[in-house]
């Protein structure tokens, strides 16, 4: 949908306001160098305010607004952040463009620019929450002197936001995906409290932003109900991730509460404290949030074409029907709760450990390798700061088996593929310009 700004008149007058993601090793993990985000500072580049404004914005308009289910807001920031980086560097340079070739006038405003992407887009596919957008639209305006490069920019940053809706045209978005497994041993089933049916199956399909195809990455099948290692998966998982397990420590459950937070809210309000902390230039946050959120919403995509086609199922009734595997080293336990409650599609790979692990890639490669990360979690109300990014996966994973959610290994090799789709990123886009 096309939606003219509002004149200039009007963005004046209106009250201005901010609005406040196969076990083993895998061959193709990459080793790259550092590649530091404080390496070419700008002469000219101005705040990073407009960035981490228009971040919450955006968690504001998809999360709240239009309640968007599980880790999907993660396509949606991908689609704002690609957007705002192509209209930053497109004035600023230092960096490639996203599937973009144009390059903006060096007078206009990077930071008008990046407030009208972001608008565009966000009005493009969440027109209901025109009100908030045009009101955190003025509140950017009113930061930047009327004139010349205030217009120039407005004028880019559609331009750059045009490319996206572009690129993104007809990509499965909200296609109709049918989950059909007839439930058996081994194969996902809906499951309680809700029984609710596989979420967002579509995007199992989905065109991803980074690589050309979502089953690039998927990994083979996990380990046979028969293995050794799914009897392990199972022995841990029943042990600790029970809802009122004796072996799981307060600081363990403490854990596996912290990271049952929103993931794309949590991580959102991380990138925007990084940014702040760091003092990083409206260049550098534009190539972070683009890097991280394309990232992430490609390991999103990759998880969903995981779950949907090895289809396993949860810890939840791998338990509870143990009897039916084949395997003689489970039992079953028919009245096995877990300490969280199981999400609505299938184990196989762990999403929120596969968008992690692209995450601390992206801050790895940004950062040389001292992330320096603080991650705030409203369930438990306490924060976390991370220094290592190994520290970050390794906690995440022992959450969602200590969750009672995830098999381990599913984990594991959810977190493998995330860090390469995370290198990735940095390896084919976001480049230093030539």
């Amino acid at each position: 949908m096309e939606v003219a700004p509002p004149s200039r008149t009007a963005r004046r007058t209106l009250v201005v306001g901010v609005t406040a993601l196969a076990l083993g090793a895998l061959p193709w993990v990459s080793a790259a160098a550092p590649d530091r985000a404080s390496s070419r500072p700008s002469t000219r580049a101005t705040s990073a305010e407009v960035i981490t404004d228009w971040n919450e914005t955006a968690v504001a308009v998809v999360n709240v607004d239009a309640g968007r289910p599980t880790s999907e807001p993660f396509l949606w920031y991908g689609f704002v952040s690609a957007a705002v980086y192509n209209a930053v560097v497109g004035i600023e340079g230092r960096y490639t463009p996203y599937k973009w070739h144009v390059r903006g006038p060096r007078t206009a405003s990077s930071e008008a620019a990046a407030a009208a992407a972001a608008r565009r887009v966000l009005l493009t596919y969440f027109p209901a929450s025109k009100a908030r957008i045009d009101t955190a639209y003025t509140a950017s305006l009113a930061k930047i002197p009327d004139g010349r490069a205030e217009d120039e920019g407005v004028r880019f940053g559609e331009r750059a936001a045009a490319r996206i809706v572009e690129l993104r045209e007809n990509d499965g978005r909200d296609a109709q995906v049918t989950y059909d497994r007839e439930p058996a041993p081994g194969v996902w089933r809906p499951v309680p409290p809700g029984h609710q049916p596989f979420v967002d199956p579509w995007l199992a399909k989905l065109r991803p932003m980074l690589f050309d195809s979502p089953d690039r990455f998927t990994p083979g099948p996990p380990p046979g109900l028969t293995s050794k290692r799914y009897a392990r998966d199972v022995a841990e998982v029943k042990a600790v991730g029970a809802k009122n397990s004796p072996g799981r420590t307060a600081w363990q459950t403490e854990t596996a509460r912290f990271f049952a937070d929103s993931l794309p809210r949590q991580l959102q309000a991380a990138y925007r404290d990084h940014t702040a902390r760091h003092r990083l230039d409206i260049v550098e946050a534009a190539r972070l949030f683009a890097a991280a959120n394309t990232a992430s919403a490609d390991a999103t995509i990759t998880t969903w074409n995981s779950k949907f086609t090895h289809a396993l199922w949860r810890p939840l009734t791998a338990i509870r029907l143990a009897d039916t595997d084949g395997n003689p080293a489970t039992e079953p336990d028919t009245s096995w709760q877990p300490l969280l409650n199981t999400p609505p599609y299938p184990e196989y790979i762990g999403g929120h450990c596969a968008i992690d692990g692209a995450a601390m890639a992206v801050l790895d490669r940004l950062t040389g390798g001292d992330i320096d990360f603080r991650v705030s979690s409203a369930v438990t109300g306490s924060t976390r700061t991370y220094t290592r990014s190994a520290d970050f996966n390794r906690d995440v994973i022992n959450a969602r088996v200590w969750g009672g959610i995830h098999f381990r290994t599913a984990d594991i090799v959810g977190n493998r593929i995330g860090r390469h789709i995370g290198h990735w990123a940095l390896d084919h886009y976001f480049r230093p310009a030539p």
